[in-house]
């Protein structure tokens, strides 16, 4: 089934940001723009004042460069805090380490917790498996030098969004198979998970997911480039692309959210179908007439929703005692 107009489909307090958002066909010859536009996220001297932001070097995976992470902390907490490891979005192509630092200060003083995000290599220039190692290589420094930014190890919880969050998925997964650190759990926004979701015949598509913000055509040049081949070819790693593991028992206990009109959705619900299925205490939100990415626009009630369920997750997971 050809994909169809959703914008009926829109949660009306979403629709004026639609004129906002110029349609970009991401290409070898159009990435260097995409990624020099950033996304409007205003700063707060406020924030600055009352957080604690600290750049390390993590030595890197074997014959790789180091890996930049990013710390922050409420200046007022003492003491080790629980943690959120972060890897941020951008469709493995884009994306910053400091994108998300307005967000990110905020959540630190809301969750008294610590945050660590991690700048890892993009594809095409760096394919798999590079980004989803450097991760590794954060985690692994962050596990060995715990007491730099001031975080208790045994509380440490994945996060990411879009393909940050596909990347804290695999990072997931092979924290599990490797079994040398543990995560408290994951918290996945809208992840990226299934590079089958845009190889699929046309007539197989969900028919009003993917118009807005991340398209199928976008989602094809994001997974060739992390892959170095089209998607959708056997024998693709779960460590790239997490729908395609064979079990996904014992991961540690998950928040998935997703909007209705995102072309992730159905993916992220057979991945949430499948952790209950095996056992992982999952908990799932769905907003309807919300497209990708639609909770960073300020002032609409459905962003706000979700940004407090996130908030409230986020804080039973860091102390669920």
């Amino acid at each position: 089934m050809a994909q169809r107009s959703s914008r009926h489909l829109v949660d009306p307090q979403l629709l004026p940001f639609l004129e906002l958002l110029p349609p970009t066909d991401l290409s070898d010859a159009t990435i260097a723009e995409a990624r020099a536009r950033a996304w409007p996220i205003a700063p707060d001297p406020d924030l600055d004042a009352r957080v604690l932001v600290q750049a390390f070097k993590a030595p890197g995976p074997a014959g790789a460069p180091e890996v930049g992470v990013v710390c922050y902390r409420p200046r007022a907490a003492s003491g080790a805090l629980p943690c959120i490891f972060h890897i941020h979005g951008g469709g493995y192509v884009s994306g910053t380490v400091e994108g998300q630092a307005p967000v990110h200060k905020a959540m630190v003083l809301e969750l008294d917790c610590a945050l660590v995000t991690v700048d890892y290599r993009l594809a095409p220039e760096t394919p798999f498996p590079g980004p989803v190692e450097d991760c590794y290589a954060a985690l692994a420094w962050l596990n060995a030098h715990a007491d730099l930014p001031g975080v208790d190890r045994s509380r440490i919880g994945v996060m990411g969004e879009s393909a940050g969050g596909g990347l804290a998925a695999a990072l997931a997964l092979m924290v599990r198979d490797r079994g040398e650190f543990r995560f408290a759990f994951q918290h996945l926004i809208y992840p990226m998970l299934d590079d089958r979701t845009s190889a699929a015949a046309e007539d197989s598509l969900h028919p009003y997911a993917g118009e807005y913000v991340w398209t199928h055509a976008n989602n094809r040049y994001g997974w060739a480039s992390l892959l170095g081949h089209p998607p959708g070819r056997e024998g693709v790693s779960p460590y790239a692309a997490p729908a395609r593991a064979e079990s996904l028992a014992d991961l540690p206990p998950t928040f998935i959210s997703t909007g209705s009109l995102d072309l992730f959705l159905e993916e992220d619900l057979e991945y949430a179908r499948r952790l209950l299925r095996e056992g992982v205490p999952t908990e799932l939100h769905v907003y309807p007439g919300g497209f990708h990415a639609f909770d960073f626009f300020p002032g609409v009630d459905l962003s706000s929703r979700a940004v407090r369920d996130s908030r409230a997750a986020l804080k039973r997971a860091l102390r669920p005692d």
